[in-house]
């Protein structure tokens, strides 16, 4: 059981240095968290990405709004070597002083690889109003 929960808070500190990674600006620290081939379903994006480089270049436009995460609600699932993360997370953007408040849905799924654990899966969408 000790195990099974030091699995869960290291999926849970994955969640937040993928935010710390977005807080640098630059997209090549965010990508660097997903493996080569996963897929990402973005918020604020129709375009589903399924290579480094287009994942890269969503990266690149949404790190311009300055975004800032805070997790609302998780719940972590461990299948070592997979792992899950879903919940909500509220986005705080600012861009030429306005700041936004996006409330978004979150699924990462992980993968363990020699390399620890990277993103294979993640889909995040804007939470309906009702």
């Amino acid at each position: 059981m000790l195990a099974l929960t030091a699995q869960r808070t290291d999926i849970s500190r994955l969640l937040l240095e993928w935010n710390g990674a977005l807080q640098t600006g630059d997209p090549a620290k965010v990508v660097a968290l997903y493996a080569k081939d996963a897929v990402l379903l973005p918020t604020l994006s129709k375009e589903i990405r399924q290579s480094p480089a287009a994942i890269e270049d969503y990266f690149s436009h949404f790190l311009k709004l300055h975004p800032r995460a805070e997790v609302l609600q998780q719940t972590i699932r461990v299948y070592d070597p997979l792992a899950t993360n879903s919940g909500i997370y509220k986005f705080v953007t600012n861009v030429d002083g306005q700041e936004m408040i996006v409330i978004a849905r979150f699924t990462f799924v992980y993968r363990k690889d020699a390399e620890g654990w990277k993103i294979v899966e993640h889909h995040s969408s804007m939470l309906p109003d009702n």
